[in-house]
């Protein structure tokens, strides 16, 4: 039974994660970060699952890693332990279905990669987020990678060296984050946009998101041959007949997952 994660499966096909180490701002652990990867793995599997929404317990989204364990390692130890704590970072891209990151509070350092990694991120309107951890001898190198990948290098290199917390607004704007909305707002917007997404083709959302990392890194041309080839697969889908024959026929579509 997990420590520290909360899983629960809603209606409406929405999965949700919650990080439950509320008395230590969610801050990674061994725990936490191996129990989060399994729930992220798990509710990928689970076909009562098309969206999943990770959220933190408590005061704060995620604060980073907890340092309480940080002394007293050898350097291949420490390869070890800082790996293990972003391997949910990665995980999230290797998914089938998207991931949405519901922000309040406080999203520091590894917490702040956790919500850059996220596939979409929905903020509370008095929440910060930031790569903290220079301002303790430390450095976010971990999670500035998804973060650069949101914003740019100029951006990303700025948050990295700095350690500025950054407000909602500037982080929307920076292409961190998604959607600003009131703190008190916070869940229902999250869980709506969850839902308008799951009512999609679960097999073109997948398909999507697939393609989308698959692609990212490949040259401009090479990109448009891969996605092209993703698309005629999907076009051979079950899903895409029913989606395009609902449109003709004007209906709701009737999805068959395949």
């Amino acid at each position: 039974m997990a420590e520290t994660i909360l899983v629960d499966v809603l209606d409406n096909y929405i999965g949700e994660i919650t990080l439950n180490r509320p008395e230590s701002l969610n801050t990674f652990s061994r725990t936490l970060a191996s129990e989060l990867t399994a729930a992220l793995q798990a509710l990928d599997a689970d076909p009562a699952v098309r969206v999943i929404i990770l959220k933190g317990a408590g005061r704060a989204f995620c604060v980073g890693i907890d340092v309480g364990d940080f002394f007293g390692k050898s350097t291949l130890e420490y390869r070890e332990w800082i790996e293990r704590m972003e391997t949910p970072l990665v995980t999230i891209s290797r998914m089938k279905k998207p991931v949405i990151a519901q922000v309040h509070g406080v999203a520091a350092a590894n917490g702040a990669g956790l919500v850059a990694a996220a596939d979409l991120a929905v903020m509370a309107d008095n929440a910060r987020i930031g790569l903290t951890a220079i301002n303790v001898g430390l450095n976010c190198v971990g999670p500035v990678v998804p973060v650069t990948r949101s914003v740019g290098r100029k951006r990303a290199m700025e948050m990295l060296l700095f350690g500025d917390l950054i407000k909602p607004q500037a982080a929307l704007e920076m292409g961190l984050i998604n959607k600003v909305v009131p703190a008190q707002d916070l869940e229902v917007e999250t869980r709506r946009w969850a839902a308008v997404l799951a009512a999609k083709s679960p097999v073109a959302l997948q398909n999507a998101k697939s393609a989308f990392y698959a692609s990212a890194d490949l040259e401009y041309d090479k990109a448009f041959g891969y996605m092209n080839e993703a698309f005629a697969r999907l076009c051979s889908s079950e899903d895409a007949k029913e989606g395009v024959t609902a449109f003709l026929e004007k209906r709701p579509p009737k999805w068959k997952e395949k």
